[in-house]
């Protein structure tokens, strides 16, 4: 199934406005293979938010974003969520330094 840009915004919890399209879809257009990993996206962003982490856009880079804001006691177990997902999907990451957060940089 492939997601309309509204459709990803909205499933990531934004407010569309064509501001927030155009990040978007500049976020898709710089992910390798985007098209083949945006439901996992979803899923992720599915199975993090009760640890408080989520998958948002970044401000400063034409990626989503994966923030781990999880109580000390989950990091670990949501970092290791995460790990898995990326391997299971062969998704790339870039860990931010001194952050609990990854970039999305898009499937090998």
């Amino acid at each position: 199934m492939k997601y309309t840009i509204d459709a990803m915004l909205t499933q990531l919890g934004y407010t569309i406005n064509e501001s927030v399209k155009k990040q978007m879809e500049n976020i898709i257009n710089n992910t390798k293979n985007f098209m083949d990993i945006q439901k996992h996206i979803i899923q992720l962003n599915d199975a993090l938010k009760p640890f408080q982490a989520y998958i948002a856009m970044s401000n400063s880079n034409n990626y989503l974003k994966i923030k781990n804001e999880s109580p000390k006691e989950s990091l670990k177990k949501v970092d290791e969520m995460i790990q898995e997902w990326a391997k299971k999907y062969k998704i790339n990451l870039q860990k931010v330094e001194n952050k609990e957060t990854y970039y999305i940089l898009g499937k090998n």
